[in-house]
């Protein structure tokens, strides 16, 4: 059997000493401890923020486990394998070659055995590296982490799970959505409530071998809060003529509904748009949710993910046309919602010419923001214009804009319309092999966010996660 924990509870005994199963287990916090014969890479990741979280190193127990290099690699930690028993040498000496040949030396090999420990084991090139003590492992350098697509959407999920949040998914009569409803609660990430058909919901979640049982499944349809929430609609509306018969209609579309779930405190923020438009996702938010305080345009973000790269892209998905104010304040909130996510912002405000060497009135859109966004956020990290190289190769930076904090190493993109916006979140998103996790809406008084009709199950599980944390 594999265990992996954090380093501060593992004992690495000593050339020669005898260390049993009792001895090790007892070393061990319980709740670093996996006793999955063959943990997988989610499990491996949970453990590495455990690790990250008491600023230890990782030791990473092999066995008959499978040991994910790559996965080991872009934590950035020092790295000890631990065997368990005699057969596991062979195990955690492959484990160590696999991990050079991925550009990491592991910083010590541990063998556990009941009797006649060797003194060291050898990596893939036959270098003996020495047993380490706990006080060798604890001062060891802790790099920083490499951001690639699997750590990124762990870390979306042990986010969530800490916001307790309460989300709301309309379509339940989607398979998509009920099979990431299932992984949702397996992982505890959030409370549910999915809406539909209670019964058909219950049917083919059997089918589909899905365990529903802790999502709270409504019918918008029927029942008591129907009238109470045409009531409130009503009321909301009453201003644009709409009766008391015509939110009752209106609150029969499962968008509405769950709109007012958030605005009466019954749910936290919504998922929608598997099967439905943006604009039937979104509208019910601008009549009934509005805007937040401060807020004059509801506007989106992509997080873009790649290997040691994590950027913000904004709007590609609601503002086709922005004015200067507008793209003003989608640089403000963008920053905001970067920062959620963990990307120190360094806004750029994209355009075809960097600085003052193109002229022409798009140019002088994005001037004006730039401009306008300074004023309004003396404290951001903001330039522009910039075009795309400027913005993110160093040495071209410095020479389109000399002694700009942002050139050369921006992380958040305010692209000047939809058009180049949609087009290049998708390029990178194809091209560069990149997570693209979005859209995300902001500017709401309340998250709600949309779903791709082409979503996949783990789009579905991020946009969740990241409801929940915004939630939060």
């Amino acid at each position: 059997m594999s265990h992996t924990a954090s380093v501060k509870a593992v004992i690495s005994p000593k050339a020669g000493a005898v260390a049993h199963r009792s001895e090790i287990i007892s070393a061990l916090q319980a709740d670093d401890i996996f006793d999955h014969i063959r943990p997988s890479a989610p499990d491996f990741a949970d453990a590495l923020n455990a690790a990250y979280d008491t600023q230890a190193a990782v030791i990473v127990g092999t066995g008959e486990a499978t040991f994910d290099s790559r996965l080991a690699a872009a934590t950035g930690a020092a790295h000890y394998l631990v065997a368990g028993v005699d057969d596991d040498a062979v195990n955690v000496q492959l484990a160590a070659g696999q991990l050079v040949r991925d550009g990491r030396v592991p910083a010590g090999i541990c063998i556990l055995k009941h009797s006649g420990a060797p003194t060291s084991a050898l990596t893939a090139e036959g270098e003996a590296i020495p047993y380490v003590s706990l006080d060798e492992i604890s001062k060891a350098e802790r790099r920083e982490p490499v951001i690639g697509p699997e750590l990124f959407e762990r870390n979306l999920i042990h986010q969530a799970r800490a916001k307790k949040a309460h989300i709301v998914l309309p379509e339940g009569d989607d398979d998509r959505i009920l099979i990431a409803a299932d992984q949702l609660l397996r992982e505890k990430v959030c409370r549910l409530t999915i809406l539909g058909d209670p019964s058909a919901m219950a049917a083919r979640a059997k089918e589909l071998k899905l365990d529903l049982s802790g999502a709270n499944l409504t019918d918008p349809t029927s029942g008591t809060q129907l009238e109470e929430f045409a009531e409130d609609f009503a009321e909301l509306r009453k201003h644009k003529g709409v009766t008391l018969e015509e939110a009752r209609e209106t609150m029969k579309d499962i968008s509405y509904y769950a709109t007012m779930m958030i605005h009466k405190g019954l749910a936290d923020g919504m998922v929608s748009g598997a099967a439905h438009t943006t604009a039937h996702t979104i509208k019910p938010s601008f009549q009934i949710i509005k805007t937040a305080p401060g807020s004059s345009v509801v506007s989106s973000i992509f997080l873009m993910v790649m290997d040691g790269v994590l950027w913000a892209f904004g709007d590609c998905a609601v503002n086709p046309n922005p004015t200067s104010e507008q793209l003003a304040e989608i640089a403000a909130v963008s920053a905001q919602t970067a920062a959620q996510f963990g990307i120190e912002p360094k806004v750029a405000m994209l355009s075809y010419s960097t600085g003052t060497s193109g002229a022409g009135e798009d140019v002088e859109v994005v001037a004006a923001a730039v401009e306008k966004a300074k004023a309004d956020n003396p404290e951001l990290q903001l330039d522009g214009p910039l075009q795309f190289d400027a913005a993110v190769v160093e040495s071209v930076g410095q020479k389109k804009m000399p002694g700009s904090d942002v050139a050369g190493k921006a992380t958040v993109f305010v692209f000047p319309d939809l058009n180049s916006g949609n087009i290049t979140y998708k390029a990178v998103q194809r091209t560069a092999d990149a997570l693209a996790v979005g859209p995300i809406l902001q500017g709401l008084n309340k998250p709600v966010n949309d779903l791709s009709r082409g979503a996949t199950v783990p789009d579905i599980v991020n946009t969740v996660a990241i409801t929940a944390i915004q939630a939060g």
